[in-house]
């Protein structure tokens, strides 16, 4: 019976061992994919700052044009206000959808502002012919198509990580440590476009005629 016990003893050290390994194995398993998704979090975040701080210089040289619907300039202004009152922790990825949703719609209005400025600027050759305004909306171009693919990497880093986090037996322990799942970036109508700084499309009327 000794024998016995001692077997079963050593049997039940045994399978707690090999749980607390796996469960070891399991918790920096998703310690890592969380630090991932923070990480692919900070490079998203730097690609919108940088259109941040794009848009004052954008702002200050269209002024120039004559006579330049001001209108646009004030939305342009005020978006960039709201993505100012919504800014996130920069180095921690948001772990409820309501407060990823709020940082993007402050973002997506911004983007539509500067895609309006960029619709509008057709009406006006000196802005077209201004070598600052090129630059800065080649720049801001740049800028647009860098955040649609870091958005895409964050989205593909939370995959990993949310699959981790569902999955049995980690989501046993995930629930013991606090790792919840993270939400995604959401597309949007147009999101995938970046605003176009193509400035002559030939169509004349774009250009307002002589008097």
């Amino acid at each position: 019976m000794k024998k016995y016990a001692l077997g079963c003893g050593a049997i039940v050290i045994l399978l707690v061992l090999i749980t607390l390994m796996g469960g070891c194995g399991s918790y920096n398993r998703l310690v890592g994919l969380s630090q991932k998704v923070d990480a692919q979090w900070a490079q998203v975040q730097n690609q919108y700052q940088r259109r941040f701080e794009l848009v004052p210089n954008l702002v200050e040289t269209v002024k120039g044009a004559a006579n330049f619907e001001k209108s646009t300039l004030t939305e342009i202004t005020q978006a960039r206000a709201s993505v100012g009152q919504a800014q996130v922790n920069p180095s921690q990825a948001p772990n409820n959808a309501a407060e990823l949703e709020r940082f993007e719609q402050a973002q997506n209005q911004l983007s539509s502002a500067l895609s309006r400025l960029l619709v509008v600027v057709e009406r006006y050759p000196e802005l077209k012919a201004n070598a600052n305004f090129r630059d800065l909306q080649a720049q801001l171009e740049g800028t647009e198509n860098r955040i649609a693919v870091e958005r895409m990497r964050f989205n593909e880093a939370v995959l990993g990580y949310n699959t981790s986090v569902k999955r049995f037996p980690t989501v046993l322990l995930a629930g013991i440590f606090g790792f919840q799942p993270k939400p995604y970036f959401q597309s949007t109508a147009g999101a995938e476009t970046a605003p176009k700084v193509q400035f002559d499309f030939g169509r004349t009327s774009s250009v307002p005629s002589k008097p």
